[in-house]
């Protein structure tokens, strides 16, 4: 038995297009999800073409640079998409366009629905100062898909070394963001992740500071001490042992 769910679902200056389709076999009752997304914007400012399976993507259309990406590894084995799909995500852009101006007339211009984002920040490798490293900030949750990020190093606005991920749907119709800064920790040095979304009243920062755990001081302490006690050990011996023989 084979499952086929679609759905499509409009939103005012978004147009979402998400087609969900399972595949269930009656004996293994094992179920798939793939995924197709078609994300546009009155403006033309955010726009993306994205199949995935079971949570993982699989192929994007790089707009940028005018070609299909495959985002699945080699040893996944992945099947591979005909030549003519970027083409056919440059033509569903202008289709996803028109159904949004349709749409948003259709139903007198509606609030567009909001979530606001939440943020952290994190390292990539443990902190050791001097060698590099990357910062990463994850966003999750929001809706709409655009969200603004920008990063400073004490204070001071970094752009170089920053790059951002495509906005990744989630099963519950938000989208998640990955910023990453590269970067050379030393000592002192305080980073921020700044995060700036239509539903938030004020911009959402996470800072993170450079911190380098210290030796430990145990072992030496220990070892310090029991030296210690060795020799006062041998010295306390010694001088019995010199008392003794004076005594005879």
């Amino acid at each position: 038995m084979y499952e086929f769910v679609s759905s499509t679902l409009i939103k005012m200056k978004l147009c979402l297009i998400l087609v969900c389709a399972a595949l269930q076999y009656t004996e293994a009752k094992i179920q798939h999800t793939d995924i197709a997304v078609d994300l546009c914007s009155d403006t033309d400012e955010d726009k993306e073409k994205i199949f995935g399976l079971d949570g993982e993507e699989m192929w994007h259309a790089d707009f940028s640079q005018g070609k299909g990406v495959m985002t699945l590894p080699e040893f996944a084995d992945p099947f591979s998409y005909e030549e003519g799909a970027y083409e056919g995500a440059v033509t569903n852009q202008e289709i996803c366009k028109k159904n949004l101006g349709i749409a948003a007339k259709s139903y007198n211009y509606p609030a567009e629905p909001k979530d606001a984002p939440q943020s952290s920040v994190y390292s990539k490798h443990k902190v050791q100062l001097g060698s590099k490293n990357t910062l990463i900030c994850h966003i999750t949750g929001f809706y709409p898909p655009h969200a603004r990020v920008s990063w400073t190093k004490s204070n001071v606005k970094v752009t170089n070394g920053v790059s951002f991920s495509r906005y990744y749907p989630t099963s519950d119709g938000t989208f998640n963001l990955v910023s990453t800064l590269s970067f050379t920790p030393e000592e002192g040095d305080i980073y921020t992740c700044t995060v700036e979304h239509t539903a938030l009243d004020r911009p959402l920062t996470k800072t993170w500071d450079v911190q380098v755990a210290l030796p430990s001081v145990g072992p030496s302490v220990f070892c310090g001490v029991g030296l210690a006690a060795g020799l006062l050990g041998v010295a306390a011996g010694t001088f019995f042992l010199v008392k003794g023989n004076n005594c005879n």
